[in-house]
């Protein structure tokens, strides 16, 4: 899969101290009043064009995990794309503020949806595609029945040593239905083979508490917010707890709209990069009083 380029007449960004993180605040102004069509169509792509290093980063963080930096690109690439067709800048959200989960939930979906559940060699995932391919081939042939492993062997060139760790492997792609039964109920239900009274996985598994990654991700950035200038921990206090719009905040502050969302970009970055590198290993800094320390 490709990545759209832009045209050679895009106009050229300005950019913010951050390399991956340009100013497009004024394209996607334009985006926002601009009918379908070839030239919204071509500001997309120089937009996307100047955003996709951001894009190649976030891929970069979820290498060495079983898939090719390559792929991951692509993935991020392409939610990427979607972001900048949903952004609207009318909402009072910074761009990257709405990218960024947009991007890591693609990805995820991606391990989720394609990637193995366990760690395999990548020699024995070799010997599960071989498998599942003759196995594929041989059930057009065997009249309703399922091909013995020697069968199998055969079939794929391989011995039947490796064949059964192929098979076993073929185990291992796919993920167990939380609806799957675990156990019957102690009235019986479900020795049939169905589901009704039988206990299911899903039944053994406690409740969601959304509340705690509410409170892990107030306190992953809480001294990042300590840290910023006073007039920066005012603006992202008004936008994201007193629910002002970006227009509200900058009546208020006197100052232009479009400076509040370069301030609000710029302070969401910083926040940003210092808790990835808290999580990569580096130290925070001590926390001062201000209007985000509550």
């Amino acid at each position: 899969m490709g990545t759209t380029q832009p045209h050679t007449d895009t106009p050229q960004r300005g950019r913010h101290s951050h390399h991956d993180a340009p100013d497009t605040a004024a394209d996607f102004a334009a985006l926002a009043t601009m009918p379908d069509g070839p030239d919204k169509r071509q500001l997309q792509e120089g937009v996307v064009t100047a955003w996709l290093p951001m894009a190649h980063r976030l891929a970069r963080k979820f290498r060495n995990r079983g898939e090719s930096l390559e792929d991951l690109e692509q993935v991020a690439a392409l939610a990427l794309v979607k972001s900048v067709e949903r952004y609207d800048p009318r909402r009072g959200n910074a761009f990257e503020t709405f990218a960024i989960p947009t991007i890591y939930g693609e990805l995820k979906r991606h391990f989720r949806d394609n990637m193995w559940e366990v760690h395999v060699p990548r020699r024995v995932q070799d010997l599960r595609n071989r498998v599942r391919a003759s196995l594929r081939e041989l059930e057009l042939t065997c009249s309703g029945r399922s091909p013995t492993v020697a069968e199998l062997a055969g079939h794929a060139g391989l011995s039947e040593e490796d064949t059964l760790a192929g098979l076993e492997a073929l185990q291992c792609f796919h993920s167990l239905s939380l609806d799957a039964p675990v156990a019957a109920s102690e009235d019986g239900g479900g020795a049939d083979g169905g589901h009704d009274g039988a206990i299911r996985l899903v039944d053994t598994l406690s409740a969601d508490e959304s509340g705690y990654d509410h409170v892990v991700d107030r306190e992953a950035v809480r001294s990042s917010l300590c840290q910023l200038p006073e007039r920066d921990q005012k603006i992202l206090y008004l936008r994201f707890f007193g629910e002002m719009t970006q227009s509200q905040i900058a009546r208020r502050l006197g100052v232009s709209q479009m400076h509040v969302s370069r301030l609000l970009a710029a302070a969401c970055r910083r926040v940003r990069e210092e808790v990835e590198e808290r999580d990569d290993g580096s130290g925070g800094e001590t926390e001062r009083a201000g209007p985000m320390a509550a």
